[in-house]
Parts: C-alpha cells; sequence; structure tokens
C-alpha cells in the first residue's frame, strides 16, 4: 500500500495544487481516465471545506489530505481539525434551525456524495474526515 500525503495551510489558494497532486497520483494509481475529473471535483469541494471550516474556528493547523494506493481501490481522505458538535438549547433540549454556514457545508456534501460512490464522513469533538474510493485498474489491464 504506497500513501501519499500532503498537508497545507488553510487558504484557498492551496486547493488547487491538492487537486492537481490528487489527479495525479489517482491516474498513477489506476483510477480509470474517465474518472479523473470527477476525483478533481471531489478532492476540490472537500478541501474547499476543510478549509472554510478552519477559516470559521480561527484554527491554524494544516488540512491534511492522504492518497492511499491500494490493491484494487484509491483512497483519498481530506482531513481537518475543525471540532464539531451540535448546540442545543438548554431550555427546550433541542438543536437550534441550521444556519447558514451549515447549509453550505450540506451542499459541499451533497456535491461530493454526487461525485463519489463511495464517500464516508465522519466528523467529532476533534474534527472531521472525508473519505472517498474509487476502483483502479491494475496496470497492463484494458477494460473494454
Amino acid at each position: 500500500m504506497a500513501t501519499v500525503e500532503l498537508r497545507f495551510s488553510a487558504l484557498p489558494e492551496h486547493v488547487r495544487t491538492a487537486r492537481l497532486v490528487a489527479a495525479a497520483v489517482a491516474r498513477r494509481a489506476g483510477v480509470d481516465e474517465a474518472v479523473l475529473d470527477e476525483v478533481r471535483l471531489a478532492v476540490g469541494e472537500a478541501c474547499s471545506r476543510a478549509v472554510g471550516l478552519h477559516q470559521s474556528a480561527g484554527i491554524n493547523e494544516p488540512v491534511r489530505v492522504a492518497l492511499i494506493e491500494e490493491e484494487k481501490q484509491f483512497s483519498i481522505e481530506v482531513g481537518d481539525e475543525a471540532p464539531r458538535s451540535v448546540p442545543v438549547d438548554r431550555a427546550t433540549g433541542a438543536a437550534p434551525a441550521a444556519d447558514l454556514e451549515a447549509e453550505e457545508d450540506e451542499m459541499g456534501l451533497a456535491v461530493i456524495s454526487g461525485l463519489v460512490d463511495d464517500v464516508e464522513v465522519t466528523a467529532g469533538e476533534h474534527g472531521g474526515l472525508i473519505r472517498m474510493r474509487w476502483p483502479t485498474t491494475p496496470p497492463g489491464v484494458t477494460l473494454v
């Protein structure tokens, strides 16, 4: 299993670099050429989301990207350090209505889910992780 790790400051201008690196490593890992645009878009969306979460929470830690080449699949993990918890109204015990930031976050996750068939999102008090997977074709094998 080969892994490429990328860490970058939570600045929007670094998202493009993450997209380019992800596409290059995905190509080398054997991800189908027809899917590379989806890989680029999904990584861009996940990284943009992580950058936004870091900036809104005032976190100086870098965004983490792991590109993992396995035997029959290629995975990308985008991690952030932004803590998540659902605030609860102490008087009613209910969660407040979603604000604009939460709606934008959900929209970003919906875009990623539309681009990637195998996606897993986890979040907690120590940050979040988006794990995306694509099948690979071994070198020398041609799909008809």
